[in-house]
């Protein structure tokens, strides 16, 4: 199950379905194994504060610009917060619980025996921002909308198995599935609630300029009150937010106001947030931690770093091939490109060892490949093994490494040999296959920061004979090219969750291959990943759920469709020395609903 939709949790009335032959018992929560932390009756999560005090201005930053105020269509970007602080969804994940979600717009969940269908009972007091009920009209056409062609194409995939929404009365609505899933119930409650009233009168495309940056009606707990087209958008505290008073709502979004200001690029960044121009950043590049963020302010405690633990499922960072151009088609060439990589020499050198390298597709979690596969991961795994490469069934997931004297010449040198195999020869000092065609690509990137890594890589692949040519680009324009798979080689991240689920139709599946806007980005067509996909989505258990993704992680790996980079299991925050926090940690977290539990040390009321 993906967090494609994340949101702090409210408290609600839901249901446990824990077997096929256990009865559905009424309970405050519903988790994929029966198991709640959190008992009925209890008044707040362990991560969120009693001591919190609300109140003050909270100023952010992002990098780009945006352009419109709807986040769930494909043409465009809208700036940094909406789903988060504007848009709500049925039920949210709890931070410290892998499995679990506790109802916020639906107050009672009822699953079906057979798993094919859920009800979902609508909280009487939910309202939107203009103090107009949350109806089951509102949830059937944010069911409907996402599931048409006006949305992003990855809702389609998500809710792809959510057939139907029918209006059983004033307050309830049933959601009928094409087949049972035992995740379908929770994938369905984080679909995000809209507006219908607000977008039929508005429009959802909101196609004009004007219409474009119209705030939007939601039923969260800020709205939007002040908008400059990609330079800053400004969200108030709703102070007749309807959930205010619910208890797992103590200690969150404590801030009156929140500002997001945008920069052209993270080092612009750095430079505005050291002179103060604003509170806080997650830091993604190391050696802005370890020598930027000293000295200075740092040095007299008015500026503050850390780095918060988390045991997030860390995915799959790397430089992603699209299969789509001629030269990446073939699986030695992909292999070669992974072995021009020195991570030793570039952590040490360029990262200041702050990493870990990626070993997996479902990296920093229990989903994670090791050793050779056996028992149930086999078995999903032995009808594609003529079709599958021999690594899947011999080797144990394993990136090249460099750390004898030799360095990376043994990687270079068996790269060579699987070019030439491939039909790639040294002509002139030129790599060129047979027909003369030279081996010349483009690498995109969205950050300059990454220039450094990356000229390294590209002088290791000259050395093979190959031309490779990095560029940073302008974010808008880098989202449109990715969104029509029109590049050579980018740097992605997918992240995982702990129970990966429908998501995973979008990333790997053939059927989300040539469908723009998809982050099948290097446009895997392969029977055994389809057969993988379908096996995590329609998991019964944890058991199969965890054999389908170490089975899926082989085939991903040895398909070398990324060369791996490396992860950190927790999150580099700076910050003003401004904030107080929760003495407990949530589990698995975003920065951003960390910081929801801070709040203002002194707190002054924002006008």
């Amino acid at each position: 199950m993906s967090s494609l939709f994340s949101s702090v949790i409210a408290l609600g009335w839901l249901v446990i379905f824990c077997s096929v032959t256990s009865p559905l018992l009424a309970a405050h929560g519903i988790s994929l194994d029966g198991i709640l932390k959190y008992p009925a009756g209890f008044q707040q999560f362990d991560y969120a504060s009693p001591e919190a005090v609300k109140g003050g201005r909270l100023v952010l930053h992002d990098l780009g610009s945006f352009d419109k105020m709807n986040p769930f269509t494909l043409k465009g970007t809208a700036p940094s917060g909406l789903d988060t602080f504007v848009f709500e969804t049925l039920a949210v994940a709890s931070l410290d619980e892998p499995f679990a979600e506790y109802g916020l717009i639906a107050k009672d969940i009822v699953v079906a025996q057979d798993k094919m269908s859920v009800v979902f009972t609508l909280n009487e007091a939910a309202r939107f921002s203009d103090n107009t009920p949350i109806t089951p009209e509102d949830v059937q056409f944010s069911l409907q909308t996402l599931k048409s062609d006006l949305a992003h194409p990855a809702y389609s995939y998500y809710y792809q198995d959510i057939v139907k929404a029918e209006i059983l009365d004033g307050q309830r609505i049933r959601f009928v599935f094409a087949k049972p899933n035992r995740e379908l119930h929770m994938i369905a409650a984080q679909i995000p609630i809209m507006s219908a009233k607000f977008y039929q009168q508005h429009g959802f495309e909101q196609k004009s300029d004007k219409s474009a940056l119209l705030p939007p009606i939601g039923s969260g707990p800020y709205m939007v009150v002040d908008v400059k087209q990609g330079k800053s958008i400004t969200y108030k505290r709703n102070p007749h937010y309807w959930a205010v008073n619910h208890p797992v709502r103590k200690g969150l979004f404590n801030f009156d106001t929140i500002t997001i200001n945008y920069y052209k690029d993270q080092i612009v960044a750095v430079e505005a947030f050291k002179a103060g121009e604003f509170d806080f950043m997650a830091v993604n590049i190391a050696k802005q931690w370890a020598r930027d963020m000293e000295g200075g302010r740092f040095a007299d405690g008015t500026l503050l770093k850390k780095v918060f633990p988390h045991k997030n499922n860390a995915g799959m960072q790397g430089f992603l091939m699209n299969t789509r151009r001629p030269f990446f088609k073939d699986r030695r060439v992909r292999e070669a490109m992974g072995l021009a990589l020195d991570f030793e020499w570039t952590n040490k050198a360029l990262f200041f060892d702050q990493y870990k390298r990626a070993t997996s597709y479902f990296s920093n979690s229990p989903l994670a490949a090791t050793g050779l596969p056996a028992g149930l991961e086999l078995e999903y795994l032995a009808p594609f093994r003529d079709q599958l490469p021999a690594e899947v069934f011999q080797k144990p997931l394993s990136p090249p490494v460099t750390t004898d004297k030799e360095g990376i010449r043994p990687n270079l040198r068996k790269a060579s040999q699987l070019l030439a195999e491939a039909g790639w020869t040294i002509q002139d000092g030129v790599l060129k296959d047979k027909a003369g065609q030279s081996f010349v690509f483009e690498i995109l990137l969205v950050s300059p920061s990454f220039e450094r890594v990356m000229a390294p890589y590209v002088s290791n692949l000259k050395k093979l004979g190959i031309k490779a040519d990095y560029r940073t680009i302008d974010p808008a324009l880098y989202i449109e090219r990715e969104q029509k798979f029109n590049f050579d080689m980018i740097v992605h991240v997918y992240g995982q969750s702990m129970s990966p689920g429908n998501e995973q139709r979008n990333f790997w599946h053939s059927a989300s291959a040539d469908s723009p806007g998809s982050k099948n980005l290097a446009g895997i067509k392969e029977p055994a990943v389809d057969a993988l996909v379908d096996k995590i989505i329609y998991a019964q258990t944890q058991e199969e759920l965890t054999a389908a993704c170490k089975a899926l992680d082989r085939i991903l790996w040895y398909g070398f469709y990324m060369v791996p980079n490396w992860y950190m299991d927790g999150h580099r925050l700076a910050y003003r020395n401004i904030f107080q926090q929760p003495q407990t940690l949530p589990l698995y977290y975003d920065y951003m609903q960390f910081l929801m539990s801070w709040w203002l040390k002194e707190t002054i009321p924002t006008p």
